[in-house]
């Protein structure tokens, strides 16, 4: 699994111009990070939220102070009948900015079965909460917007005749979908959440690598596995939860949703074209 310490990075190499990017679950926490930092790297982002459209509108008043379009849409991806809109609104904005298409998708959106209601179900009801958001809604968005990339890279190509230059980068290279796991998924962790995190995020990190053979060469596929993050959750964590977080690195520190972000932005820039079908780990070393 690759360390993210392995990667370099230039920003005019990580330059997101001219760029669409989709960020789901990106109201608050790691999301809200990642589409602020495609804004930065020049990209207009849909910031999506399940329910929150305050928060969501926030978001995108933060990136329209960077100089970036943004666009709000609010969906519960626990419903299947969401996720063939939320790719039509996207594709539709995509094509009112004159792009062509979306060519950034990161599935970032995740239940949250820890804090509030939801903590007092029962194992059961939330393993099934947390396979409708984060799994099933990945699988079903990746497959819809993959699939419109492919097709319009390979319509692209017929119509142009591009040819590869150099880098064996091709100009009308149909995008990327970045899928967001768990770095514990690999290890495992003792207790109901683990065991559901785990063979949640498991499953989104196996089905990364088949959808990433499925849609080369027009479209990378990769995964970015987070460790231990101080969103909102690790803020208010017990005292037990803020040693385990700092004693599992072996950077000794939570990581931010910053750490995770920057990573994000790099894996679906120009600078990571000949990477396709990884696990990208930021966990700041885990133990």
């Amino acid at each position: 699994m690759t360390k993210p310490e392995e990667l370099s990075m230039s920003g005019a190499a990580c330059e997101l111009t001219g760029q669409t990017a989709v960020v789901t679950g990106s109201s608050s926490g790691i999301g809200r990070a990642i589409a602020l930092e495609l804004a930065r790297g020049g990209a207009d982002v849909l910031v999506h939220s399940r329910a929150s459209r305050r928060e969501a509108e926030e978001v995108a008043g933060a990136i329209a102070a960077l100089g970036r379009k943004s666009h709000v849409v609010t969906c519960d991806l626990a419903e299947q009948a969401s996720h063939e809109a939320l790719v039509e609104q996207a594709w539709q904005w995509a094509d009112s900015l004159s792009r062509g298409g979306v060519g950034i998708w990161i599935n970032n959106a995740g239940a949250d079965v820890l804090t509030g209601e939801a903590a007092q179900w029962s194992f059961d009801e939330r393993l099934e909460y947390l396979w409708k958001v984060d799994l099933a809604a990945c699988v079903r968005l990746s497959r819809l917007a993959g699939e419109r990339m492919k097709v319009g890279a390979q319509a692209a190509r017929a119509e142009h005749h591009a040819e590869r230059d150099d880098y064996g980068k091709r100009e009308d290279d149909g995008g990327v979908i970045l899928n967001v796991g768990w770095s514990r998924a690999y290890s495992g962790m003792e207790g109901d959440s683990g065991q559901m995190f785990a063979a949640v995020k498991g499953a989104v990190t196996a089905f990364t690598m088949s959808l990433a053979r499925t849609l080369a060469p027009q479209v990378r596929v990769d995964c970015i596995a987070p460790g231990w993050i101080k969103t909102e959750w690790g803020q208010g964590a017990s005292d037990r939860w803020q040693q385990r977080a700092i004693a599992d690195s072996l950077l000794a520190r939570w990581g931010t949703p910053d750490d995770v972000a920057r990573v994000a932005r790099f894996l679906v820039s120009p600078a990571a074209s000949f990477i396709t079908a990884q696990i990208i780990a930021v966990d700041g070393g885990q133990k």
